[in-house]
């Protein structure tokens, strides 16, 4: 009988409480929590997040995987044992000290934050960058790293990843892309867009994404939308999956893409092994891995011509007077318009990489004294123009049009591009293993999609590492080759290329 294994389960179930906690503190913060609960929040959020730290480094915990590793365990409790003497390794180096200082620095940059984008006032988020830099290389140093401090910053979020690797990865797709965005340019097409500019009244838009998100599988009984300044998902636990959007008016698939996106988030959530709750088994494997999941429905299911050929006569229902005059090939070439754009998150999947791309830049010269935070919105401008060809009128939607830097996460960007790459490896695996699968998309049967990703990616857990998890469901090592193809296609035909 594995005594100790027990009692390292049983530790770390008290620690997946107290980080379920803190993410519902962090959820209501972002949406319901009053403005001036910010200072309190803050400490609140330091004082569990220290307990949580002082819990995975206790000697107790230390001394009980000592003596797990030496029982003879289950592939499962193997899995367990595996990361969270991972986790336990990395946060033991780091002081507890500075791991509240980083909570409640964060917790007051998220309303610095919010009012200096309301104002547009990126002098007066700039310090507050500074110092969560700052106490982000305290933590680089203390945990380690190979050749730079980003290194480790990256690792939390894409366990075994390097900055060398994912830079070389990222070099390898910026080339094609650019040159596709250019030829898309030149083309003259000029996909019809006016109709998506009328007025949607918020209530029809929340009905069509909630629509959406259940077609997907996305159980509301167990999960909730909700409106925040940034969209989101977060979860307590399988049956406890909270996500968010935002909406405009004049900008109805502004919401509808962030619903599919983030229940796409959702979707892993809720398909993790319920036996395995608060585990490591029961757990997404990486930031990379989760976006895979968000941005294949958001773009190769939800942008799809299959995708429309169902859901049109429902955009047509719920929008009447909208779509009267609109086609189901012209919303489908709209809503895969190719533009260089300001807004990350309403950037089309092609040009969003660049966007990810000036980001992980930036991010690696923070860390490199290459860019301090004053710099960052110079910087941030120029490097719109030389990747985009555009620069933003203002710093509201420029540097200060994502939330990621208030909450000190530095390192998270570069898996959203990371997610796209092995979304388009994992579908086409998908397409060979339900070999109808458009036909049923465009029938509204997603949940035969729902289904493979759970069995495939969602219930194992972390059994696999990113990289092992992608060759275990394609057979073969993470490869853009498939990304590149999957947009090659799917743009030629929509751009007559």
């Amino acid at each position: 009988m594995p005594k100790h294994y027990d009692r390292v389960m049983e530790i770390y179930r008290e620690i997946s409480d107290l980080y379920a906690a803190l993410a519902l503190m962090g959820w209501d913060q972002e949406t319901y929590m009053p403005p001036k609960g910010a200072a309190s929040r803050g400490r609140q959020l330091a004082t569990l997040s220290g307990m949580a730290h002082e819990r995975i480094t206790s000697d107790e915990m230390r001394g009980a995987l000592d003596g797990a590793r030496s029982e003879s365990l289950t592939a499962d409790e193997e899995v367990n044992v595996r990361e969270i003497s991972r986790f336990s390794d990395r946060a033991v180096k780091i002081p507890v000290g500075l791991v509240k200082d980083l909570a409640e620095t964060s917790s007051a940059a998220i309303g610095v934050w919010i009012k200096a984008r309301q104002e547009d006032d990126f002098p007066a988020f700039a310090p507050w960058v500074d110092k969560l830099v700052a106490l982000q290389r305290e933590v680089a140093e203390a945990v380690g790293y190979e050749d730079e401090p980003y290194d480790a910053l990256l690792d939390e979020y894409e366990p075994y990843a390097s900055t060398k690797e994912t830079a070389a990865v990222f070099d390898s797709i910026r080339g094609p892309l650019v040159d596709l965005v250019q030829r898309i340019a030149d083309s003259g097409v000029k996909p019809r867009t006016d109709f998506l500019e009328r007025n949607y009244p918020v209530d029809d838009q929340r009905r069509m994404g909630v629509m959406a998100a259940e077609r997907m599988g996305f159980d509301f009984e167990a999960g909730r939308l909700d409106i925040s300044p940034h969209p989101f998902c977060t979860h307590m636990g399988v049956n406890d999956v909270r996500m968010t959007t935002r909406y405009s008016e004049t900008l109805p698939m502004q919401s509808f893409y962030g619903v599919i996106h983030e229940a796409g988030h959702g979707l892993y959530e809720q398909g993790h092994d319920p036996e395995n709750e608060g585990t490591p088994r029961g757990a997404s494997v990486s930031l990379g891995i989760h976006e895979s999941q968000s941005r294949m429905w958001e773009n190769m299911v939800g942008r799809s011509r299959a995708f429309w050929q169902h859901f049109f006569p429902e955009f047509s229902a719920i929008f009447p007077e909208n779509s009267a005059d609109v086609s189901e090939e012209e919303v489908y070439a709209a809503v895969n318009e190719v533009k260089p754009s300001l807004i990350r998150v309403e950037a089309d999947e092609i040009t969003y990489n660049l966007h990810i791309l000036l980001r992980f830049e930036i991010e690696r010269g923070l860390f490199t004294d290459e860019y301090a935070a004053g710099d960052l919105s110079a910087v941030w401008n120029e490097n719109m123009k030389a990747f985009l060809g555009i620069e933003p009128p203002d710093d509201r939607d420029g540097v200060l049009q994502d939330i990621h830097w208030s909450h000190g996460s530095f390192g998270y960007f570069p898996t959203y591009t990371l997610g796209n790459l092995y979304a388009a490896q994992f579908y086409r695996a998908a397409e060979r293993e339900i070999p109808d699968l458009s036909e049923r998309i465009a029938r509204g049967e997603l949940l035969p999609l729902r289904d493979w990703l759970r069995d495939r990616i969602h219930r194992p857990g972390m059994t696999y590492r990113a990289g092992e998890l992608v060759q275990h469901v394609t057979g073969e090592v993470l490869s853009a080759d498939y990304f590149l193809a999957y947009v090659h296609d799917k743009y030629s035909s929509l751009y007559s290329l």
